[in-house]
């Protein structure tokens, strides 16, 4: 590593270990030396042609014991090169949280199949997203049994409860205790669990923790990785009497990550994981897009069901306006669903109380359920909403409303992400119009799996071969309006951005390519017919037109 790259890494590195900066500068260099040039160059930047997939593993292969198999001919069968970047929700070895507690972040999980699955679905074209779940790890991980065995390797990995640190005013995602209970060599400690008792936080304070997680992302990147998604990492520096989120030394961390992967592999993007509040969002493109080069458009989510619920698109143009390119490194990953819920705190700022409740009255409604977070004066608000997207923007017990109709709706609000600036990622049960998975959630108790259903491969063949099923009618119209877009420069990442007032009834875009293209977007989020002025025929109920002006 030079000069240059070492003064610059010092720098972070000197916020997080004082006057050690100097000797794990070092460390990092020789890491970053035995990385570089083992790492396989793969295609980098984005473009108009871009679309993201999310799925676990074995969304698709319920029958059999190996998922990512199952995936790829799902992949091949059905969907082809109108997505590009493949998000493969963690399919290492994990113990709880459907993956995000994992055990071993260098194998891959059995019942998914190996890393020559992985490779595959990188050789058939599809540049790969792994998670980098690296705020915390499963009770299970040689990391946590080692700390609790006293293994040196592993001494100050976990954090334990101080008598002289203040958690009181920590930002807490969770209404669980903050801290667990664990038997160890010494007895009985307690240990920081940010999430659940199976998901011990990782001690950065530690540099042997940085210098492991930096070793695990840097071999994503040898295994195929195109993009690394940092879970979690708000809460990933820990500081007494704070509410210990979005500190400093959480940016020189991810910093520092972004620069390691520039020095050895820097086709690689970082997207960060952070639902909270839109501006906080923001911080972390960094300075001059040195940290994440992409981040999730969080608030869209909960806006976009908010204008079908209210027939009202006005609050969602209002916060689109404040959306600006974030430069040549950096763009938005646009969402309405993921395998979490929908986030209730992007929307604080835009909806004021009566809204946020109008969407928490519609989920329960709908059978869903509201999940909440501990607040530090020991009330509770809205966290996230557990419910299918599809659900969400379709009541289910509604059955005066034709499925024609109901599919109608539910295309328009994804083609509205589809037509935002940045790069449009589709959750594999919106894709596929999935509906509530009641019986996943109440076997399970868990309420997220109301969206996380596990489909058989031979009965999923077999309803997206009725041309009729509700299936079948979401893919084809999802899959028609992905070619139409990706035939439209205009929908580069980059492209200028301008929202239109053609009513409260209508959302509208103006997209503008850099070689002078344009598009006029509309999406009608009503169910009767709109007038627009000066553009043609009225909208019907739920339309969507994309136009190149």
């Amino acid at each position: 590593m030079d000069a240059a790259a070492s003064e610059t890494l010092c720098h972070d590195l000197a916020l997080l270990y004082g006057d050690a900066a100097g000797e794990v500068t070092q460390r990092v260099g020789r890491l970053v030396d035995r990385w570089r040039g083992g790492i396989q160059p793969r295609s980098a930047g984005w473009s108009s042609q871009d679309v993201m997939l999310i799925t676990y593993a074995d969304s698709v292969g319920a029958r059999g014991d190996a998922g990512l198999a199952e995936l790829r001919k799902f992949l091949g069968r059905w969907v082809g090169r109108r997505v590009t970047f493949l998000h493969v929700l963690p399919f290492y070895p994990w113990t709880s949280d459907d993956g995000f507690s994992v055990a071993n972040f260098r194998e891959v999980a059995d019942g998914y199949g190996g890393w020559e699955d992985v490779e595959a679905l990188a050789d058939d074209g599809y540049r790969l997203v792994f998670d980098g779940v690296v705020n915390h790890v499963s009770q299970d991980s040689a990391y946590v049994r080692g700390f609790l065995a006293g293994d040196p390797r592993y001494e100050g990995f976990c954090i334990e409860e101080a008598p002289r640190f203040d958690s009181s005013q920590v930002t807490r995602p969770r209404t669980s205790p903050l801290f667990h209970e664990f038997s160890s060599d010494r007895g009985p400690v307690s240990l920081w669990t940010t999430f659940s008792r199976d998901q011990v936080d990782l001690n950065y304070r530690e540099p042997a923790v940085l210098l492991e997680m930096l070793d695990v992302l840097l071999f994503y990147a040898r295994q195929g990785a195109s993009m690394i998604r940092l879970d979690a990492i708000p809460f990933m520096w820990k500081q007494s009497g704070d509410a210990s989120v979005h500190l400093p030394q959480t940016h020189a961390i991810i910093r520092i990550v972004r620069r390691v992967l520039d020095l050895v592999s820097p086709h690689v993007l970082l997207l960060s994981e952070t639902n909270v509040p839109h501006r906080e969002n923001l911080t972390y493109f960094g300075d001059r897009g040195d940290e994440a080069q992409i981040i999730y458009n969080f608030s869209l989510a909960p806006l976009v069901v908010h204008a079908f619920a209210t027939g009202d698109a006005s609050v969602l143009s209002d916060w689109a306006r404040t959306l600006e390119p974030a430069g040549e490194r950096c763009t938005f990953l646009n969402i309405t669903a993921t395998h979490d819920g929908i986030g209730m705190r992007p929307t604080e700022g835009i909806l004021d109380a009566e809204g946020r409740q109008v969407l928490a009255d519609l989920t329960e409604a709908r059978g869903g359920c509201v999940a909440t977070r501990s607040n530090p004066d020991g009330s509770e608000s809205p966290y996230e909403l557990n419910i299918s997207y599809f659900d969400a923007i379709n009541d289910p017990g509604a059955t005066a409303v034709d499925e024609e109709t109901q599919v109608k709706r539910f295309l328009c609000s994804q083609a509205i992400a589809m037509a935002l600036i940045g790069i449009p990622a589709v959750y594999i049960h919106c894709l596929l119009g999935s509906r509530n998975d009641l019986a996943g959630r109440d076997a399970s108790g868990i309420a997220r799996r109301i969206n996380r259903e596990k489909l058989d491969p031979q009965e999923l063949e077999v309803e997206l071969g009725d041309a009729g099923s509700l299936r079948s009618r979401v893919l084809a119209g999802m899959l028609e309006l992905l070619e139409r877009r990706q035939s439209m420069a205009a929908f580069h990442p980059h492209a200028s951005q301008e929202v239109l007032d053609f009513g409260s009834g209508v959302f509208a875009l103006r997209r503008t390519a850099p070689g002078g293209e344009s598009v006029l977007a509309l999406h009608n989020v009503t169910g009767v017919v709109q007038e627009v002025r000066d553009c043609g025929a009225p909208l019907a109920p739920f339309e969507v037109r994309w136009e190149s002006i």
